[in-house]
């Protein structure tokens, strides 16, 4: 807005466009309008007004401050203390602008979705299914094109929401829209005029170079002259991962969240979700097992999720070491389990499992409180031992479609170029 008030030309969609999608007032007037909704929410200069911001819309919320990037100073909290420190923090890094705070939507599916509009048609450049539940920053979640769990009449409402707001925000260029989906309804978290990371992944997923087209729109091409008219849906999967620093800091948690940790991103390709996902975590540096031991202990809110996962490892040929919480839930399944201690608990414990080379991967989820050191130390042995973790049931779940898809047949190599000729023969 300074460059254009300066009298510089800003090419692209402009920029009382951008204030419009990032001012919480003018974004939610805008929902409103076209018929959107958005989780409950509100804003806030101080802290007294963010607590009663929180007691209004119900805890748990994400505090996160405005104009700025990857998840910067962003926290989920679940009770006052946590919202008045974090609050602080977010002030702290964005001190001219409003605190937001939006209702946390437990347990939802989060969607990206990259879209290119010339002012006037607007296509959809990808949908792209989130592996990690909502609340972990998109930069970090691994994603999916196309979705593989979500209903058609649900991605068809996503991409008429999309096609609006760009139309309704004037986009000229390129735009990423970021959703959730809770018991099948969809619910607008943040719209970005502008390209985003996730663009060279569908580019290369769908064989359509996205930034080089949007270049062309800014400077008045029009999509048709382009050649673009119609959105690209691949029929095989590609699967984004996270590169992840932690093995570079000694004593960082490697619990994800809403602030954005990783450093670098990979992809797999393959004609099914398991396989895609596999190859992802070769590119990453995990390698998932075929036979061992699978450590699971997670916290109360995740046991009856886990089970079927649980059961799938033993169908693989997997034995299973759980804590006593864990084994205890699982057996009342039907499960057998091997019971090891807590680090907190007694020896021979998990780490020293880990260290022994008795577990071949590890499922771990947990509050991420520090004065609780079981999680951090077993995260921590893990990734120094090199062995492939989910702190997450969606990331379990993945892994094991994952070792289910390495266990059931030979990974085979095919070129990028090879796959998007399959998208010229389907579209001719």
């Amino acid at each position: 807005t300074a460059l254009l008030d300066a009298g510089v030309h800003i090419m692209g969609t402009h920029p009382h466009s951008i204030d419009r999608a990032e001012d919480r007032e003018q974004f939610q007037a805008m929902l409103k309008k076209l018929g959107l909704v958005q989780p409950e929410n509100g804003t806030a200069t101080n802290v007294d007004e963010a607590v009663q911001v929180a007691a209004t819309i119900g805890y748990p919320v994400i505090v996160r401050p405005s104009y700025v990037l990857g998840g910067r100073a962003m926290k989920i909290v679940y009770n006052r203390e946590a919202l008045e420190n974090f609050t602080r923090l977010a002030i702290d890094a964005s001190p001219e602008h409003p605190v937001l705070i939006d209702k946390f939507l437990e347990d939802a599916v989060e969607v990206d979705v990259d879209a290119i509009c010339d002012g006037q048609r607007t296509i959809i450049g990808g949908i792209m299914e989130h592996v990690e539940e909502a609340g972990i920053h998109s930069g970090d979640s691994a994603c999916i094109l196309p979705p593989q769990s979500i209903a058609a009449p649900v991605l068809t409402e996503i991409a008429d929401a999309t096609r609006a707001m760009a139309q309704e925000l004037n986009v000229v260029g390129l735009m990423n829209v970021q959703y959730a989906i809770k018991d099948e309804q969809v619910f607008v978290l943040e719209v970005n005029p502008r390209a985003s990371r996730t663009i060279p992944f569908v580019s290369k997923a769908t064989g359509v170079p996205l930034a080089k087209l949007a270049t062309k729109v800014m400077l008045g091409k029009s999509l048709e002259e382009l050649g673009l008219t119609r959105e690209v849906i691949p029929g095989y999967i590609s699967v984004k991962e996270a590169v992840m620093p932690f093995d570079r800091f000694p004593d960082v948690d490697t619990l994800l969240g809403p602030e954005m940790k990783s450093t670098g991103e990979v992809m797999g390709i393959d004609s099914d979700f398991g396989a895609a996902f596999c190859k992802a975590q070769m590119g990453a540096g995990q390698h998932l097992p075929v036979q061992g031991a699978v450590f699971i202990s997670v916290q109360d809110r995740d046991k009856v999720a886990v089970v079927d996962i649980a059961r799938r490892f033993i169908e693989l040929g997997f034995t299973i070491m759980a804590t006593r919480g864990t084994a205890d839930f699982l057996e009342q399944q039907g499960l057998s389990s091997r019971f090891v201690y807590k680090v907190s608990t007694g020896r021979p414990h998990v780490v020293d499992a880990i260290k022994n080379r008795e577990i071949q991967l590890v499922i771990y989820t947990g509050s991420g409180d520090e004065t609780k050191r079981d999680g951090y130390e077993i995260r921590r042995a893990a990734l120094k031992f090199r062995l492939p973790y989910a702190t997450t049931i969606a990331g379990a779940r993945a892994i094991c479609h994952g070792v289910g898809a390495l266990k059931e047949r030979r990974l085979e190599v095919k070129s990028l170029q090879a796959y998007h000729q399959t998208l010229k023969r389907e579209a001719g």
